[in-house]
């Protein structure tokens, strides 16, 4: 059985998008080694789970894209939740509508190939978070106070610090196994 990995930056004030929406936030700290880091974590990925925002977006950049971030990208299969897209036209991308709660349960039962690896808007992640599937957090902290915008939790969680890793630059990647209050 596969386990739902959320990878997410998030601010030091604890911001996943600031108030603009703007992405340009998440460079504060960017370096080789942290970039290291993200090409091991989205390589192990036996698939590549998003929203439909997020798949309109990278569908647009990826497939024409090199570096060390595009072999992963579109060689590992993507799954989009949506229950408005009716097609991609993305290499190795299945849609996936209906119960998102459903739906990660029969993923995950379904994948041995490696973790599902959860990409996000604010929106598609807090609704897995909702879930309470998630297995892992991989949180990149980027050292930048955003001071207002969306955050990622709702509510409280219980999580296990599995490992840290600072980077040059500033941003540390923290993970955490999950485990929901009950």
């Amino acid at each position: 059985m596969a386990s739902l990995v959320l990878k997410m930056s998030i601010s030091l004030d604890g911001y996943v998008a600031p108030v603009d929406g703007s992405s340009d936030w998440v460079a504060a700290g960017r370096s080789d080694d942290g970039a290291s880091w993200t090409v091991e974590t989205l390589s192990n990925a036996g698939a590549h789970l998003m929203g439909a925002a997020t798949y309109a977006g990278w569908a647009a950049f990826w497939p024409g894209a090199s570096g060390p971030f595009a072999g992963p990208m579109n060689e590992i299969p993507k799954v989009v939740f949506s229950s408005s897209l009716a097609s991609a036209d993305w290499d190795e991308t299945t849609i996936v509508s209906g119960d998102l709660a459903e739906a990660v349960t029969r993923l995950k039962r379904e994948r041995h190939d490696g973790y599902l690896l959860a990409h996000g808007g604010v929106r598609f992640a807090r609704s897995l978070v909702e879930t309470g599937l998630i297995d892992e957090y991989r949180l990149v902290v980027h050292p930048v106070v955003l001071g207002a915008g969306e955050r990622l939790f709702a509510a409280p969680l219980t999580v296990e610090p599995l490992s840290t890793t600072a980077f040059s630059r500033g941003a540390v990647a923290h993970v955490f196994a999950a485990h929901p209050v009950s």
